[in-house]
């Protein structure tokens, strides 16, 4: 299975379980998360989420190799974002990622070991806290094959730490490292290697001991109103298919092998 889901009382723990593509999601992936986060939001029983990945590394986006493979127009076209979609609380609809247009009533931490780019960067973004590995990465790296951001990076990078700051990583692609992560608060907490999700852990417990329906009413409060963040997701996705050519031509690039361990001279 290419996601381990647990209960540990009332936390509900989600492990993107496909380590030998460093948890890259796939559609059949993306349809699981999906899935399992809606449950998770009706559940009563549960009431924070965590989300890591297995092996040492959160996610290292959509898996460019099955993008080469078959990703095609009518995949484009399932999840595409109707005119009439304005409130994401109300109606749930899948993202490429997964879960990553979902607007949750209860809040998910993310657990990040090594790289969280791409669309991995993206469902660290979607999460409301991020607890990050010393030798942890954030980066838009998808901008090196030409695949844009179509999981919610550009409308909740800025908000998070920015239009400046997201500028930069936007524009360029680079790797972010724990402590930049950090100081500019993309990341909330920076812990020793190996521990991220032991703290992550120990965050929602201490979240637990707090009156929650006061916690959870100050935190949507405090998010963009479902209207706002329906209307950016939307114009983000507008403009996938004006470069749905130059992202196969990059996904073939890297399923070719180009840009492997950080060398991209060649793409």
């Amino acid at each position: 299975m290419s996601l381990n889901i647990r209960n540990l009382g009332r936390i509900r723990h989600f492990e993107i379980n496909r380590p030998a593509t460093r948890n890259a999601v796939d559609p059949e992936t993306a349809t699981l998360l999906f899935k399992a986060f809606l449950t998770f939001e009706r559940d009563e029983t549960a009431e924070i989420a965590i989300l890591s990945g297995n092996g040492g590394a959160f996610c290292s986006g959509f898996d460019l190799k099955a993008a080469a493979a078959g990703v095609s127009g009518d995949w484009l076209a399932r999840h595409a974002i109707p005119e009439n979609w304005t409130d994401p609380a109300a109606q749930p609809l899948p993202s490429p990622m997964g879960p990553a247009r979902l607007m949750l009533s209860k809040p998910v931490i993310a657990a990040i070991e090594g790289p969280a780019v791409a669309g991995g960067m993206e469902l660290a973004l979607w999460c409301d806290i991020r607890i990050m590995a010393e030798d942890a990465c954030f980066g838009v790296f998808c901008r090196r094959w030409g695949v844009p951001l179509i999981d919610g990076g550009t409308q909740r990078l800025p908000r998070l730490i920015g239009q400046g700051r997201a500028n930069d990583l936007i524009l360029t692609g680079r790797a972010v490292d724990a402590a930049e992560a950090l100081a500019i608060g993309l990341a909330n907490r920076v812990v020793t290697s190996g521990s991220a999700l032991s703290a992550a852990m120990d965050y929602a417990s201490e979240l637990l001991r707090l009156p929650m329906a006061c916690m959870l009413a100050d935190r949507n409060a405090a998010r963009p109103s479902a209207a706002i963040l329906a209307e950016g997701l939307r114009r983000e996705w507008q403009s996938a298919p004006m470069v749905l050519d130059q992202a196969r031509k990059g996904a073939e690039r890297f399923a070719n092998g180009l840009g492997r361990g950080g060398d991209f001279s060649e793409i």
